[in-house]
């Protein structure tokens, strides 16, 4: 019982002891290949964010440590996303100039207020509360974000001087409001990357593409001066191991921030379940959704605390992580930690990196984000469905990122309700008694469609198949009351069979058994 308990609270317990060198040397091999994949990737997404370069790699360090070690599932990967990048940006930006301390602070308060939020999902055991952020809003607004990051990076590989804007649209006007200052140099530049992008992923789509092509782009900045000699270059930091970041107390701030902290934190959940649910799919692994929804709050709330930002699953990396055979979360743990071994010994490079190469590789990120396979299923399948996501992608483009989630969800929910609220009804005549099997649940918003149904029947006895019944309401309850008291005064009869015995004891309830009007058969 008390080891039980020990492992509940620190889960790596329960793999850790069974590790050998064997496996331990394969997992540090995998990790340094995802460290390989991280590092231009959350560089990337720091500039995304607003953020100096080094909070992408400090993300990438102690929340994927953290993630790994209270996680359940073996191959998942968080760290820093191109999706949240850009919601914390859209969302913090109003409030402080990017860049600045007060605006750091702001993006850490809000990972720890998301992290908070996650642990208590955790806590309170709601990990199925993510389902109802559907996969085609995850779909939409992905898109949307990819489109969002794309607008914004093109002035960065034109060479362009520009403020960032706010929306989708406002990117777009400034950017062709401002077309004449193109420098040639960046956009050739930006665009060779690019190109070297694109060929290796189609013909090595195993090497580290991003990598290769700033390596590439970098080299032939400092071999041709007189020609890119100008190009801006991402900005050095000392390197160092993440510093301790304290959090102001600011309760108004704190409410300003909450209504994007939850919509966040549920979009790094969803994100981060899909991810773990597909891998333990395919490598035959139990999830535990709650404690991966635990895990993913103490990550965010403890990379708060030492300077890294919103962090949620990277389908890039988990996926790498199982392809190359990790075989434990180790594998994330030493990725952590080569990340955390260039932080210190390698950050002088990055001055080497030009700007307009980081947004060429920005662009092929966002590219990889589109899910066009996604797309087309649910057009496919579900035209409500793709209505969602198209619904969710264009209020991505015109309001403020976490309000389109939100739309989103609230779209996926009229729907659904929609659905339930007209279940499949089949009838025939059986005699003197015409016969209703009902597919669902009777609660308030299927009453009505039920109800009518039910006035339109002639038989002298009206019988509901109530086998697959499984929940009934009060308006339920109240209808079928109802009902039987209007057929009756009739000389007609309401006939629940087959019904549940939870549901004959909330129909006996209202009146007590013995005055309940409606009959009960086997």
């Amino acid at each position: 019982m008390g080891r039980l308990k020990l492992h509940r609270y620190l889960p790596f317990l329960a793999w850790l002891p069974y590790q050998t060198r064997r496996s331990v040397s394969n997992d540090a091999l995998v990790g340094l290949s995802g460290a390989i994949l991280a590092l231009p990737q959350s560089i990337a997404y720091a500039l995304i964010a607003g953020l100096p370069p080094e909070y992408g790699l400090y993300a990438a360090i102690v929340p994927v440590l953290i993630a790994c070690l209270w996680g359940s599932s073996w191959h998942l990967i968080c760290g820093p996303t191109a999706a949240i990048s850009v919601v914390l940006y859209a969302s913090v930006s109003p409030l402080a100039v990017p860049g600045s301390q007060d605006y750091i602070t702001l993006i850490l308060l809000l990972t720890f207020i998301a992290g908070a939020f996650q642990l208590l999902l955790g806590l309170m055991r709601f990990g199925a509360l993510v389902n109802f952020v559907s996969h085609s809003v995850v779909v939409g607004f992905t898109l949307g974000a990819a489109i969002v990051i794309a607008l914004g990076q093109l002035p960065n590989l034109m060479g362009i001087d520009l403020p960032s804007q706010n929306t989708a649209l406002d990117s777009l006007k400034a950017l062709l409001a401002h077309a004449s200052q193109l420098d040639i140099a960046s956009l050739a530049l930006g665009l060779l990357t690019l190109g070297l992008g694109i060929a290796l992923k189609i013909l090595a789509p195993r090497w580290p593409a991003l990598l290769i092509a700033l390596l590439g782009s970098s080299l032939l900045v400092w071999l041709w001066p007189s020609m890119f000699g100008h190009v801006k270059r991402v900005t050095a930091f000392a390197g160092h191991l993440p510093p301790f970041s304290p959090l102001p107390l600011d309760g108004e701030m704190i409410i300003r921030l909450l209504p994007t902290a939850v919509a966040v934190g549920m979009l790094g959940l969803v994100n981060s379940l899909s991810i773990a649910r597909s891998l333990s799919a395919r490598s035959q692994q139990l999830l535990d959704a709650n404690q991966e929804v635990r895990a993913q709050g103490l990550s965010n709330m403890a990379g708060a605390l030492f300077s890294g930002y919103l962090s949620a699953g990277s389908f890039t990396r988990a996926a790498l992580s199982y392809e190359a055979g990790a075989r434990s979360p180790l594998a994330g743990v030493f990725s952590a930690l080569w990340v955390a071994l260039f932080a210190i010994a390698g950050a002088a490079l990055i001055a080497h990196i030009p700007i307009p190469a980081m947004a060429a590789s920005i662009l092929l990120i966002c590219w990889g984000l589109v899910d066009r396979k996604g797309i087309a299923a649910l057009f496919r399948v579900s035209r409500a469905e793709f209505f969602v996501m198209l619904l969710t992608c264009v209020a991505t483009l015109l309001l403020e990122l976490q309000a389109a989630i939100y739309a989103g969800v609230l779209a996926s929910l009229f729907f659904y309700l929609k659905r339930t609220s007209r279940p499949r009804i089949q009838q025939w005549r059986d005699g003197d008694q015409e016969v209703l099997r009902f597919g669902g649940s009777i609660f308030f918003g299927a009453s009505h469609y039920l109800q009518t149904r039910l006035q339109r029947t002639e038989g002298r006895d009206v019988v509901i198949e109530a086998q697959h019944i499984n929940f009934i309401d009060y308006s339920g309850v109240e209808m079928l009351h109802q009902e039987a008291r209007r057929l009756a005064q009739q000389g007609r009869t309401l006939i629940l069979r087959h019904a549940r015995p939870h549901v004959i004891e909330e129909l006996q309830k209202l009146e007590g058994a013995e005055h309940c009007p409606v009959r009960f058969e086997d």
